[in-house]
């Protein structure tokens, strides 16, 4: 008989008008690294989010080293061993890294605040598990990989030894995925025992041990990952075949659409510019991708693009229009659609409905309104156009509140409004990000039907993979300045790599700067 450190049996979870859970079990061993794959809305987070503490399952029971417990809120989770780090993450932004990490444990002496023995000791983990940060840096000023770090020694601070990570590499760049997973398989090695929920297979395939896969809320089974094969597991995921290679015929390329000149954009966390006088043009019939480490300039650039931000100095024309002063709306009016790094912040307005999201680009068009006042009707049947089409799953369908669907379906929110509004060009930033392997094959194929209709498609992307697979020319973004532009036909991704570095730039750049 196996023991198992974690154990949920038979676990029901309803919401209005959906069983986010239906009568699923899963059990995780000491020791092991236990992967949860499902599609978005499968039901991943909210099994987590039971066993944190975060939501009370209608049906079932938890056993811990095979007691029942009850497990109220996340500090009974916490008092059982049991840590988590979110999706989103959990943090005061203007709070500084230490005061996060000892939020709700805070160490005192006779009432009042003792953060010597925390600091000394959250550094002693930070060097420990390699997880540098600066404990008096505030969390708006770091990156999201930073964050993730922080999220990750809340954990260790609280002597955690069930770590739930939920979709950890979702928003962190190709190094720190592979410093993380190195990370995991230490706090595996010290009998640390991980539920890691994650869409991407080769990650999987990389350091699980088991993987249970979880479809519409139900459970389908539980394999050991070195019996299987990626192939399979997406089959498990999604009920059918997934091609992992994108088809596309050869760039029919048109008229400038999107043309840069010479545009520089002002840092906001350092003195130095984070845009340098980058100048290029995007084409109709083409998809162009910006690759670069993050932190190089990339969100300040489509900040400067999309209106969210005023750059220095340059031009941003628009089908032959000086959009460098515009609005949003206007560069919206004149044929922008705008997929955004930061769903919840730049994308949605989380506690409004599915339906209204789905218009805030067009809510004013006739379509949609007549004399100042919102048709309803016609905004909820064109809602419920694209909630079908694009396969968004939310429980009361276009009357959801966006704030309570997961992530994944989220982004499919967004998608779907920027890709079926009328458009010229479409920036995607980090379009696939959470979304599982079905997901992204539909909106890659919809990217590549955008730029066979003649549209131009700019996308910033830190999936290699994805800027291989889908783009017709690469430009690679370093320290703010565009160091290379290749042929994703005709390079490697080893290549590429030493262009995001800094390690090469073109030849003819640099002869050009010389003279």
């Amino acid at each position: 008989m196996e023991n198992y450190i974690i154990e949920m049996l038979n676990i029901t979870k309803k919401f209005p008008g959906i069983i986010a859970n239906d009568n699923i079990t899963l059990k995780l061993k000491k020791g092991e690294i236990h992967a949860l794959l499902g599609e978005n809305g499968a039901g991943k987070s909210t099994l987590m989010s039971v066993l944190f503490g975060l939501y009370q399952a209608e049906n079932g029971e938890i056993r811990k080293n095979g007691k029942v417990v009850r497990i109220n809120n996340p500090n009974d989770a916490n008092t059982l061993g049991i840590g988590m780090v979110h999706q989103h993450f959990k943090l005061v932004e203007i709070f500084t890294v230490l005061e996060n990490i000892i939020l709700g444990v805070e160490p005192n002496k006779m009432g009042f605040l003792e953060k010597k023995e925390a600091r000394k000791r959250v550094i002693e983990l930070s060097e420990r598990y390699g997880l540098k940060v600066d404990p008096d840096a505030l969390i708006e000023d770091i990156t999201v990989g930073m964050q993730q770090r922080v999220e990750i020694l809340k954990m260790l601070y609280r002597d955690n030894e069930i770590l739930i990570f939920d979709e950890p590499t979702a928003v962190l760049t190709p190094q720190e995925i592979k410093e993380l997973l190195q990370i995991m398989k230490e706090f595996a090695q010290e009998g640390k025992s991980i539920l890691f929920i994650t869409h991407k297979l080769n990650e999987i395939m990389e350091v699980a041990d088991r993987c249970t896969v979880l479809r519409k809320g139900k459970y389908v089974g539980t394999v050991n990952v070195k019996d299987t094969t990626k192939e399979e597991l997406s089959k498990m995921m999604v009920g059918r075949d997934i091609s992992f290679s994108v088809d596309k015929k050869e760039a029919n390329v048109g008229e400038i659409v999107l043309s840069v000149k010479n545009l520089t954009v002002s840092s906001k966390t350092h003195k130095n510019n984070a845009v340098k006088n980058v100048t290029f043009d995007v084409r109709a019939g083409e998809i162009v991708c910006l690759a670069g480490i993050e932190g190089n300039g990339q969100t300040e650039f489509v900040n400067a693009l999309t209106g969210l931000e005023k750059p220095n100095s340059g031009i941003i024309k628009l089908c032959g229009k000086d959009m460098t002063k515009s609005s949003i709306r206007q560069r919206s009016i004149n044929g922008m659609s705008h997929i955004p790094e930061d769903r919840q912040k730049h994308g949605l307005v989380l506690d409004y409905k599915l339906e209204e999201n789905l218009v805030l680009q067009r809510y004013w068009q006739p379509e949609f309104q007549r004399r100042g006042f919102i048709k309803f009707d016609s905004v909820r049947k064109y809602a419920e156009k694209l909630i079908k089409k694009y396969d968004i799953r939310s429980g009361q369908g276009s009357s959801t509140i966006v704030r309570s669907m997961s992530g994944g379906n989220q982004q499919k929110a967004i998608v779907a409004r920027e890709i079926d509004k009328e458009h010229q060009l479409l920036i995607a930033v980090q379009p696939t990000r959470g979304l599982d392997v079905g997901a992204i094959e539909y909106v890659h194929k919809q990217l590549i039907k955008r730029r066979d209709a003649g549209k131009a498609v700019f996308i910033v992307s830190l999936e290699l993979e994805e800027v291989m697979n889908v783009s017709d020319r690469i430009l690679v973004i370093y320290e703010g300045e565009i160091v290379g532009e290749l042929n994703p036909k005709t390079t490697t991704v080893e290549e590429l790599g030493l262009y995001m570095s800094g390690a090469k730039r073109d030849v003819v750049k640099e002869i050009s700067d010389a003279e």
